[in-house]
């Protein structure tokens, strides 16, 4: 017999996966709060080990933001090849050429908006600061 998807299983399943959620995250906190994540102390040279070399908040941010900016244009990419390839392999069907055309405009105006948002999170976060980014 086939089981069917009712307000109730999706409740158990939910609430099974709540509690696993905080279960683990209990374990993680706990034993960071033992060896205080690897932090001994309040020294800058423990905070810029423990941060992968980033010595103050705005660099920690300044990195991090890189990072998903970098990870959201490959992802941009990709959909451009994706696009590409439906566009294509259409054959003469204008509802994949359409659709092939759409993925491409589309990823093209997020990678446009990515490199704003680059361009403008790293000004902001390294105006002031006479860092410079590299």
């Amino acid at each position: 017999m086939q089981k069917m998807l009712t307000k109730t299983n999706i409740k158990k399943v939910a609430v099974t996966l709540l509690m696993t959620l905080v279960l683990m995250m209990s374990t993680v906190m706990s034993v960071g709060a033992q060896d205080g994540f690897g932090i001994t102390g309040a020294s800058p040279a423990a905070v810029t080990s423990s941060t992968g070399g980033q010595g103050s908040l705005r660099q920690l941010a300044l990195t991090i933001v890189n990072f998903a900016l970098t990870f959201l244009g490959l992802i941009a990419v990709i959909m451009i090849i994706y696009g590409g390839f439906l566009y294509v392999t259409a054959a003469g069907k204008e509802d994949k050429v359409e659709t092939g055309k759409k993925i491409i405009m589309y990823s093209i105006m997020g990678i446009v908006i990515i490199l704003l948002s680059f361009a403008i999170v790293n000004t902001v976060l390294t105006a002031g600061t006479g860092a410079t980014t590299g």
